[in-house]
């Protein structure tokens, strides 16, 4: 009699089945369309094929396309049968490697010449016919010796082949005639690969080294229907529209100079934007009980050495030798702060205690993955370090949502979270480890949010909760964090005084919300299409003058706006007044306001907002308008 064995579902019930019985031999019998829609699996939180067994107790979750784990499975597929097309084509390619990635994957070749970006289309549909093949790819092992003389005619398969451990058998997925090294997992056919598209060629080294030669990386994207895809070509043309690098000089908000790679120049429009953020943030973390503090840009080899990150963050900083002594630009706030909080003694009674900074940091990216304000070597955290004892985790981690959910609604930005647990690379114990994600875990539960487990993405010294965006077009970009720490306070040898006047080492929060300042502004360039609401707009209003004969009057209106606390431009050039007009309105100025004979001689404006021409109005009852829209910080339209 075979052994029988219990699956766990996620949600909650459970079913007996055979122990070795292939997976997708069950799904029929978890429920109407599973079957159908399964795209794998995770067994113990572990994604595997559809195809795989179970041997004991287990787990189990069924992945569809709706699931992350699911489109990365589909895309993974979909990187193959790009890998089959271009071999059926191009016979003599070359294989590099060939992951999913965030919406899509991408496969590298060596090419005996270049391709033309029009042959994409002839891939793209050869990939479309194999995918109808409804072939299913099926998984092989084999030893070292086996391996390299299947991949004897792909060197850099050979390569990595060669690297793997001695005596490991490795790991193959066949789909047709085509055979790549791989260790999955893929979907169990072909067919429920519907909609592809190639999205660009580019060039890259193999392994990212300039040392090595450079391959030919074709990007694409699949999904499991032509409608899904069609909706994500829209979302990605109107990104392009969007592109903050392509708004930031047109609205002269930023430059990027090969002089500063991955440095950003803020220009003035830049820098008032910037400000109108920084003082935001201040503002609601006076409310929110932060005091704010400001420490150096560089500090010694030795406090980095104590904190940890010499060990675990040397590689991403910058060093330089000052009388004899190792230096390191700062790549994160946290130890200088931690300096600070030792220039005295402290008590239960002083906590929670709040430390805010706006803290200039540098970090070594390299060249090729810098983009424009999103990835810098040199950022602005909106840093917090916060100082509570072991009893008070759980109120404070609520109390920075609170802050979280205040900043983040006020830019009608929505988020999902995520719980990322210990990575490989960390410092500390694993009962420190335990303690502070089941902290996390259960501040999270009582607030009631939705979450999901990130397992090995934590910071290298403790467990963090993340906040996701979803901006105007539904992408999604990573910015708060909330990170407990019990390993720091250890480290660097931070005491408070406790209700029996012991010695005892406080918890530690690091959190950011805005998470790099220059990230938030492109962010909020591409959320807003450089459409600021009031209260965030460089430049509010425009004063357009008719001609010459009405500039004594435009100048009043300017005077006056000036002196209502408003950022006013006046453009009173000699040109036609639609040509003055149609450039405030590229320029996304939300407030267009002209005068002429008449508005002179009634003593009001012509006001046009950015969805329509209101007419005339009194002045005083536009600055009324604006004035509640600054004080209600509303989004307006964008």
């Amino acid at each position: 009699m075979k052994k029988m064995i219990n699956v766990l579902l996620k949600n909650g019930s459970s079913v007996t089945v055979e122990s070795g019985k292939p997976i997708y031999d069950f799904t029929g019998d978890l429920g109407y369309g599973v079957k159908e829609n399964a795209l794998a699996v995770t067994v113990d939180g572990k994604l595997i094929d559809l195809r795989s067994a179970v041997e004991k107790d287990c787990v189990l979750e069924i992945l569809t396309f709706n699931d992350a784990g699911g489109k990365w499975t589909l895309r993974h597929t979909a990187a193959h049968l790009l890998a089959q097309a271009v071999k059926r084509l191009y016979p003599s390619a070359k294989l590099a490697i060939g992951p999913a990635i965030d919406d899509g994957f991408y496969y590298d070749f060596e090419f005996d010449k270049p391709l033309a970006s029009d042959e994409l289309w002839t891939i793209e549909q050869e990939m479309l016919k194999i995918a109808k093949e409804e072939l299913e790819p099926e998984r092989f092992t084999l030893p070292r010796d086996k391996a390299l003389e299947l991949m004897l005619n792909e060197s850099y398969k050979a390569e990595l082949i060669n690297e793997l451990p001695e005596g490991e058998e490795i790991s193959f997925y066949r789909q047709g005639e085509f055979v790549d090294l791989c260790a999955g997992p893929h979907v169990m056919n072909t067919r429920v690969i519907k909609a592809i598209k190639l999205t660009a060629v580019a060039g890259a080294y193999w392994r990212g080294s300039e040392k090595n030669k450079m391959l030919t990386r074709i990007y694409g994207t699949a999904y499991t229907t032509q409608s899904d895809l069609d909706a994500y070509l829209a979302m990605m043309e109107e990104a392009k529209k969007r592109d903050h690098r392509k708004l930031g000089r047109e609205l002269q908000l930023f430059a990027l100079m090969d002089e500063g790679q991955g440095l950003p120049f803020l220009l003035p429009n830049g820098v008032t934007l910037r400000n109108v953020l920084v003082d935001y943030w201040r503002g609601v973390h006076k409310k929110a009980g932060y005091v704010e503090v400001s420490t150096p840009f560089m500090l010694n080899k030795e406090l980095w050495q104590a904190s940890g990150h010499w060990e675990n963050y040397i590689d991403n900083m910058f060093r330089t030798e000052i009388d004899g002594h190792v230096y390191c630009i700062k790549p994160m706030n946290c130890p200088g702060g931690i300096l600070l909080y030792k220039q005295g003694l402290h008590s239960y009674r002083d906590f929670p205690l709040r430390m805010g900074e706006l803290g200039v940091v540098h970090r070594y990216e390299k060249s090729g993955v810098l983009h424009g304000m999103m990835r810098v070597r040199c950022f602005t955290q909106d840093d917090a370090h916060i100082y509570i004892t072991p009893e008070q985790i759980t109120e404070e981690v609520k109390a920075v949502v609170k802050v979280v959910d205040d900043i983040y609604d006020t830019f009608n930005f929505t988020y999902t979270v995520e719980l990322s647990t210990r990575p490989e690379k960390s410092v500390g114990t694993a009962e420190q480890w335990e303690r502070a994600t089941k902290a996390l875990k259960t501040a999270l539960d009582e607030i009631g949010k939705p979450y999901k487990i990130n397992d090995g993405d934590g910071a290298f010294y403790g467990p963090k909760i993340d906040f996701h965006l979803r901006d105007a077009i539904g992408r999604t970009w990573q910015c708060g964090t909330i990170q407990l720490d019990f390993n720091l306070p250890e480290r660097l040898n931070m005491e408070y005084f406790n209700r029996e006047g012991e010695k005892q080492r406080p918890v530690m929060i690091h959190r950011t919300i805005y998470g790099s300042l220059e990230r938030f502004m492109g962010m909020l360039i591409e959320h807003y299409a450089g459409h600021f609401p009031l209260w965030l707009a460089p430049v509010q209003a425009i004063v357009l003058s008719i001609s010459e004969k009405f500039v004594g009057y435009a100048n009043s209106v300017l005077t006056n706006l000036e002196e209502g606390g408003f950022r006013i431009e006046a453009d009173l050039q000699p040109e036609k007044i639609g040509y003055k007009i149609r450039a405030a309105l590229n320029r996304r100025i939300p407030y267009i306001l002209v005068v002429g004979e008449n508005e002179e001689n009634n003593a009001t404006v012509s006001f046009r907002s950015r969805t329509k021409d209101e007419g005339e109005k009194p002045l005083g009852e536009i600055m009324n308008r604006m004035k509640e829209e600054v004080r209600t910080r509303s989004n307006g339209v964008f």
